[in-house]
């Protein structure tokens, strides 16, 4: 069997929920989309059950998923409805939905939902992507109330830079959307994990932490106590002698400086581990940190054991994980962690915790 896996720690996953709640107070919806973030919705949502306020998913067809996994808390579509149809199937699996265009209070209004809608109602306050600017929610708001269709509105925004604590956007957004709702009654939600972590004054009555519950910290300057969830790992698979000034991969991309020992490795971009990464980029093997050597191929890539003499055939070889942070590599593959984690594939996962 091929050795490359992806180890989920859900221990991890729960303490980053617990660690998520207790710093921002009130209550959290676990957000879940994109597969949990390549972590698996399903395995990811049932390990937070007893645990989570509830959890957020971007549309109709994720959220049915978790409700098939026998998943009874509240759920919340990001994205809200797409059609008129979708609003019959979130009365029947009590889902909860954000409104954030014109076109979703048509569908409202239209609508005959056998119960009443509980609704998220998104400003937009400064990020410019989804949701009513300041003169535009109020009457949205009152469009709701007076549809009789919606039993609860919860007010919400979306933060474009609370992973940068020195940077104005953030205080800009809270003043606009505080301005905005001041006059409207009922719960908020703005800290997304960013705010969470940085930014007490976002801190309402619901969290929407994403990032920080797989243990990819959006502020890594910080130590905030985080745990990784997901281990990428594979196994050096053959060992061969590269000689001084010889090149290696695709491209020559890179030429042995000395005599090098080089472990192949069964895992490539085709897994999700990016291209783009250059020499030089950390591994651990055997937990012991050594180089990525040469480009990355689909199925395989080559790290440098020449300063591991025990390191050699079925030696474990951690490409992200509790020794080399995710982010790390993010930044090493001019990317984001998100992006890594949700590309992750083709890989046997395995669950503990």
């Amino acid at each position: 069997m091929r050795p490359a896996r992806a180890l989920i720690d859900l221990d991890a996953l729960r303490h980053n929920y617990h660690l998520a709640r207790s710093r921002h107070g009130g209550r959290a919806l676990a957000v879940v989309k994109a597969n949990a973030y390549g972590h698996g919705a399903a395995q990811c949502a049932r390990a937070l059950a007893a645990d989570a306020d509830g959890f957020a998913v971007g549309f109709l067809e994720e959220a049915l998923e978790l409700r098939a996994a026998g998943i009874d808390q509240p759920i919340l579509l990001l994205e809200g409805v797409f059609a008129p149809a979708e609003l019959d199937e979130v009365v029947r699996h009590d889902l909860w939905i954000v409104v954030h265009h014109a076109e979703q209070l048509r569908i409202i209004d239209h609508a005959r939902p056998a119960l009443p809608l509980e609704v998220w109602l998104k400003m937009n306050s400064g990020m410019n992507r989804a949701g009513f600017l300041s003169h535009e929610l109020r009457p949205a708001w009152q469009r709701l109330k007076d549809s009789g269709k919606v039993g609860g509105i919860t007010l919400m925004t979306h933060f474009a830079r609370a992973d940068e604590p020195q940077v104005l956007a953030t205080t800009e957004q809270l003043t606009a959307f505080d301005t905005a709702t001041r006059e409207l009654p009922g719960p908020r939600s703005l800290a997304n994990s960013g705010a969470i972590l940085g930014w007490p004054a976002a801190h309402r009555d619901w969290a929407r932490p994403g990032i920080l519950l797989y243990g990819a910290d959006p502020m890594p300057d910080e130590p905030n106590g985080l745990r990784p969830v997901m281990t990428l790992e594979s196994a050096v698979i053959a060992v061969r002698e590269i000689p001084a000034g010889a090149p290696l991969g695709y491209g020559a991309r890179f030429h042995a400086e000395r005599a090098t020992r080089a472990g192949l490795v069964a895992l490539g971009y085709a897994d999700g581990y990016p291209r783009s990464v250059p020499n030089g980029t950390p591994v651990a093997v055997d937990g012991l940190r050594t180089r990525l050597i040469g480009r990355v191929s689909m199925d395989l890539l080559t790290i440098d054991l020449t300063d591991l003499p025990d390191a050699g055939l079925g030696s474990r070889v951690e490409l992200w994980g509790a020794n080399i942070p995710v982010n790390r590599i993010a930044q090493a593959a001019k990317t984001i962690s998100y992006e890594l984690l949700c590309n992750v594939k083709r890989v046997r996962f395995e669950y503990s915790g």
